[in-house]
């Protein structure tokens, strides 16, 4: 194990290029002047993604010469090594929304060194929400500390989820899942941004979230804050995650997790299909 990169450095040079992405972003937004690409039937990209990215590459490029940069965008980066010094981006997260106009987006961004989340930021521009974690440090949400929820029964918990760019093809579809969930709990969301989902159960608007088929960019930021919170992150098995591209997690407040998971293995015994 190798001497570990400034913490102070780590958080300065991340909190300056989530800025920077969200002032490109607040402007197309507002503007609404920006242009879509499909990357697939239901998956698309801006030209407002890749100008948030360029200027987030370029930041931490300029304080950190020789670290890995992993973004969603930049397909190039994909087969790079998650071992550290990594910086794991997702410069617009919640695209769909964005597109639309729907004001519920953000900037993510993890930091990952000898093989372990050390630092994740999660901004969202248009309620100035800021969430930091640093490995052992807790969490915060604009300089205050946060923490999970205390509910204790899946009945009374408000949980939230997503769906796949490809659910219209596969039976890994998570209807099947999301059915059995929303009726056992008092409700489930589904607001299109992963990393705000696991923002949200750190601070406790949520109590639990699941998701299929998620990237490393999608959860190396808010992982991190869920567990500072105090919440517990695992896969649908219920083992801890060290492969950021497992592709499935459970994130919770720890005391409903095994509830969930129980039932998310229940409802992939028999999945539910639209065709």
């Amino acid at each position: 194990m190798g001497p570990m990169t400034d913490p102070k450095l780590i958080e300065k040079v991340g909190i300056q290029a989530t800025e920077r992405a969200a002032s490109i972003l607040l402007r197309h937004h507002k503007n609404r002047a920006f242009t879509v690409q499909y990357k697939g039937d239901v998956n698309l990209v801006t030209d407002a993604d890749l100008e948030a990215e360029k200027a987030v590459i370029e930041t931490i490029r300029e304080a950190f010469p020789s670290h890995v940069i992993l973004s969603e965008e930049n397909k190039n980066s994909h087969n790079e090594s998650l071992d550290g010094p990594v910086w794991i981006i997702d410069p617009l997260d919640g695209t769909t929304n964005f597109s639309h106009g729907v004001p519920h987006f953000a900037v993510s961004i993890g930091f990952r060194e000898n093989s372990q989340n050390q630092f994740g930021i999660v901004y969202q521009p248009v309620t100035h929400e800021m969430f930091i974690a640093h490995r052992g440090q807790g969490s915060f949400l604009n300089g205050e500390k946060i923490n999970v929820s205390k509910t204790k029964e899946i009945n009374r918990s408000l949980i939230v989820t997503g769906f796949a760019y490809d659910r219209r093809d596969s039976v890994q579809n998570n209807l099947s899942e999301f059915c059995l969930i929303e009726m056992s709990c008092q409700d489930v969301r589904r607001f299109g941004a992963a990393t705000l989902d696991l923002c949200y159960v750190a601070c406790g608007r949520f109590d639990g979230y699941w998701e299929h088929k998620l990237s490393a960019w999608d959860i190396a930021a808010g992982m991190l804050i869920v567990e500072e919170a105090g919440g517990t992150v695992t896969d649908f098995a219920g083992k801890r995650i060290e492969d950021l591209w497992c592709g499935e997690l459970t994130a919770s407040n720890g005391i409903i997790h095994s509830s969930m998971n129980a039932l998310i293995q229940k409802a992939q015994k028999t999945p539910l299909s639209v065709k």
